[in-house]
């Protein structure tokens, strides 16, 4: 398995502390506060809700959409759908993607974001991670559905993965994603801070819908996680709200970092910059009891997601300021 933030047993290994701050993973750390799920919800099996469905639809002006048990388990069975193809995902990006498209007998390239557009003409199927995690870089959507209608020309596909896209729905092509070989992957985890849910949604033409659904099975998604949702996704104050605080911190998060000789890119959820030693970075941080996220590979660097409240932000600056002084 691949190495992802939010792996806070793992920093247990630091002085036994337990008072980390977990800057790991880039989640809303002032998630949706989800209500209690009615008795029913845990007495039966559950079927799909079509008020939550609509809901989504809503939210994410998609005209088609499968609920799933969180993106990654789309991100796994995508690659069980095609024969074996030519495959490009953007790099460095979410680990994931290439992990499940170098498997089922594909042929993979990483590519850098720079180099996509020629990956198209010589691809079955393009990832594009937008925004991009770790980088933040994004691509406008005029170029993806450029992208997209070249690649169904020849029964081809491009996957956007939009799991950060809840802060910069301009970028958003889940609109478009009733036309074949377009397939958009939305996560409730980031924005609403309901990782612990397990649910994401797919938008793409009807007919890989059914495919997917019949390939992942009944009962994917608990009768608590559709109820909860539900009521997050149909609640626009909190989203409206929660929108202009998380891009507020994440201009101070900015700021920050630029304060400590730190230039870094990202979104409103996350920062992230190459670093030159980028473990002992980490180290310095996780002896102050931070846990950020450390690329020792693909996009060798740090990402940082946001503290939760003033005494984490003062706790995460007075170590980077220890760590200027080292």
């Amino acid at each position: 398995m691949l190495e992802h933030g939010g792996n806070l047993r793992d920093a247990a290994r630091y002085d036994g502390r337990d008072d980390w701050i977990d800057l790991s993973t880039g989640i809303n750390p002032h998630g949706y506060p989800a209500p209690a799920p009615s008795p029913g919800a845990w007495l039966r099996l559950p079927e799909p809700d079509p008020a939550l469905l609509a809901a989504a639809c809503g939210y994410y002006q998609a005209p088609h959409l499968l609920p799933v048990a969180g993106t990654q388990a789309a991100i796994q069975a995508l690659p069980r759908l095609r024969a074996p193809s030519r495959v490009a995902v953007s790099a460095p990006s979410y680990a994931e993607h290439a992990h499940h498209w170098c498997q089922h007998g594909h042929q993979l390239r990483q590519v850098a974001y720079a180099e996509l557009e020629a990956a198209v003409d010589v691809s079955d199927v393009v990832v594009v991670v937008n925004p991009n995690n770790p980088t933040g870089e994004t691509i406008a959507p005029e170029r993806l559905l450029d992208w997209a209608t070249r690649l169904r020309a020849r029964g081809g596909w491009l996957i956007v993965d939009e799991a950060f896209g809840d802060t910069a729905t301009a970028l958003s092509v889940a609109m478009h994603a009733s036309q074949p070989g377009l397939i958009v992957l939305r996560s409730i985890g980031k924005f609403f801070g309901l990782a612990g849910l397990r649910l994401g949604f797919v938008a793409a033409h009807a007919s890989l819908l059914r495919d997917l659904a019949d390939l992942l099975g009944p009962w994917t998604i608990s009768g608590p996680a559709q109820e909860i949702a539900l009521a997050a996704l149909t609640d626009s104050v909190w989203q409206h709200a929660t929108r202009t605080s998380l891009c507020q911190s994440g201009e101070r998060m900015t700021h920050l970092l630029l304060e400590h000789g730190i230039a870094s890119s990202g979104t409103a959820l996350f920062r992230w910059w190459p670093q030159t030693q980028p473990e002992a970075f980490h180290t310095h941080m996780a002896a102050r009891g931070i846990w950020c996220r450390l690329f020792r590979d693909a996009g060798r660097g740090i990402r940082v997601g946001l503290p939760a409240g003033e005494p984490e932000w003062h706790r995460f600056e007075h170590a980077l300021h220890e760590w200027n002084q080292r």
